[in-house]
């Protein structure tokens, strides 16, 4: 019989919210969705990528991650092992201002997730006229989660919502 870990279990909590928020609430819309098995690492990730209703503009991804020792922890029950996963959100949009849109984003990030590690990857597209530029703004959980963190998932869905709303009303200024 197969045994869930906690990755299994908050990638599931993850996906049926997140599809419960596209099907049934219609206030966002999947675009993306990824579940590798790396094998060389024997690792684990998924991506769940996603955009607010009719507005690609803005997109959100949960990125779940669990590596090798934390699998190995949980299955073979080590003593003193720490099961769980690592979290990332990320939020990508484009933009012809980065220089203000970054500093804008940082503190648009920062009222959701104050105490969270962040950084923001710029990139663009050589001597193409006009530039714009890709902004990719990422919000790390820098401890482990594991299952005890089920009953936070819907409250952590609403908060990428309302980030990305305020995240189309930069884009749209």
């Amino acid at each position: 019989m197969f045994d869930p870990t906690v990755y299994d279990n908050l990638k599931v909590g993850f996906e049926n919210h997140l599809y419960d928020m596209d099907n049934l609430d219609e206030r966002i819309q999947i675009t993306g969705r990824k579940d590798r098995l790396e094998m060389a690492m024997m690792s684990r990730e998924f991506i769940l990528q996603f955009c607010l209703r009719d507005h690609p503009e803005v997109t959100g991804e949960v990125v779940l991650r669990s590596s090798l020792q934390e699998l190995a922890s949980e299955i073979l029950e080590t003593p003193g092992g720490h099961p769980g996963c690592s979290l990332e959100l990320r939020f990508d949009m484009n933009s012809k201002k980065p220089e203000s849109h970054c500093t804008a984003i940082r503190s648009i990030l920062r009222q959701s997730w104050p105490e969270q590690r962040m950084c923001q990857n710029i990139r663009y597209i050589f001597e193409e006229q006009p530039i714009t530029y890709n902004v990719t703004a990422h919000v790390y959980f820098d401890r482990s989660v594991n299952e005890d963190q089920m009953g936070d998932i819907p409250e952590l869905c609403q908060h990428m919502v309302e980030v990305m709303n305020q995240l189309l009303h930069l884009y749209n200024r």
